[in-house]
């Protein structure tokens, strides 16, 4: 029991004891949490990497936690060393019939690699994906396009790995396989096909945009973007810096402008990256202040140009129906998302080649 004179006292002088209350809650949950983070970490923790000089804010930023998540198709990768010849072994060519890549190889590392191919493209319908339902002397024919495609991916794969290193190991080794873009399916992921134009309501340059498609990823942007600039050569290239300048003929104009910022959407969402990761955002215009991954993606555009042009697109008549474009009929053909999926480096960088030489050159595989 408190004393009369308190609780008289008390009655005649009330206080709010609510906002102090609250404050010193609130208080004391700030320096808990405080306590927490600097114990267990800060789970929104970032990291960067620094792109351009000092103070110019070139820097790509990614959460910690994301960098520390790996790509789920890296648990897939298969670890299969190579049977190194003696010499002696008889090769494919002279085992199997109608061998017109690879036949070079063992028998052994043949089939290996058969069976690793299997499991990149096909691995719900195996070998029968390829050859068919017959039995072993049926597998030398070309019945199945799959086969017919198949060989000339073969010899994509060995070109890229060949003639575009500056490209693919830019950084460190790494290579690409089928598995770089299939992951396990028989059509790769974010494969295209022309679509344009979008507008049926227009005719002319607004034909091309302001519907949200794949292709313009999911903006009013033109959906051209990648058949003007990875299918046709068409040169990238960004509106006269200067206001009310009067065009000459071969001058960019407005739609290259928004055409490039298409493209360059595309680029972002298929690195995962932001601008700065190739440009000096205060001059894009400058090739000067560009980093250097901005030269290993302008060789990822010539990498990409060319498999499109020499090997995908070649494959139209080859394919049924139902494998080419829903608009104009036209062979799926490749881009950068292709490959990357949203990572900078396709399967975070992983070394996918070291175990299949059979793939990294159009000659005779070293093996190691």
């Amino acid at each position: 029991m408190l004393p009369k004179w308190f609780n008289v006292w008390n009655r005649e002088n009330p206080t709010n004891i609510f906002g102090p209350g609250i404050l010193v809650g609130a208080v004391g949950g700030a320096v808990f949490l405080g306590i927490l983070i600097i114990t267990w970490g800060q789970p929104y923790a970032t990291d960067s990497l620094q792109t351009g000089p000092r103070g110019t804010g070139m820097s790509v930023t990614e959460f910690k936690s994301d960098l520390a998540t790996p790509d789920p198709d890296i648990a897939s990768l298969m670890e299969d060393e190579p049977y190194i010849p003696d010499g002696s072994e008889p090769l494919a060519k002279d085992i199997y019939q109608n061998v017109q890549v690879l036949g070079d190889l063992t028998e052994d590392n043949f089939n290996r690699l058969m069976a690793a191919m299997t499991n990149w493209v096909s691995p719900d319908q195996g070998c029968a994906y390829c050859h068919g339902e017959g039995d072993l002397e049926t597998y030398g024919d070309d019945a199945l396009y799959t086969k017919v495609v198949s060989r000339r991916m073969i010899q994509m794969t060995q070109n890229i790995n060949e003639n575009w290193d500056g490209h693919v190991n830019a950084n460190k080794q790494v290579g690409v396989t089928c598995m770089t873009c299939h992951r396990g399916q028989n059509v790769p992921s974010e494969i295209w096909f022309k679509i344009t134009p979008v507008n049926e309501a227009t005719a002319g340059w607004p034909s091309v945009q302001n519907r949200a498609t794949s292709l313009s990823q999911f903006t009013s942007l033109p959906s051209d973007a990648l058949e003007a600039y990875l299918l046709n050569y068409e040169q990238i290239n960004v509106h006269d810096l200067e206001s009310r300048v009067e065009n000459q003929p071969g001058d960019p104009l407005i739609q290259q402008t928004e055409r490039t910022y298409s493209l360059m959407n595309y680029f972002s969402n298929s690195l995962g990256k932001n601008c700065v990761l190739c440009h000096n955002s205060r001059a894009f215009y400058d090739t000067e202040q560009v980093t250097p991954q901005w030269g290993i993606s302008s060789l990822g555009i010539s990498m990409v140009q060319e498999m499109n042009n020499d090997y995908l697109v070649p494959l139209a008549d080859v394919y049924p129906e139902n494998r080419l474009g829903p608009v104009h009929g036209d062979a799926p053909k490749a881009a950068c998302k292709t490959c990357h999926k949203g990572y900078q480096q396709p399967l975070q960088g992983s070394n996918v080649i070291q175990y299949w030489p059979e793939l990294a050159t159009t000659g005779a595989p070293v093996y190691e």
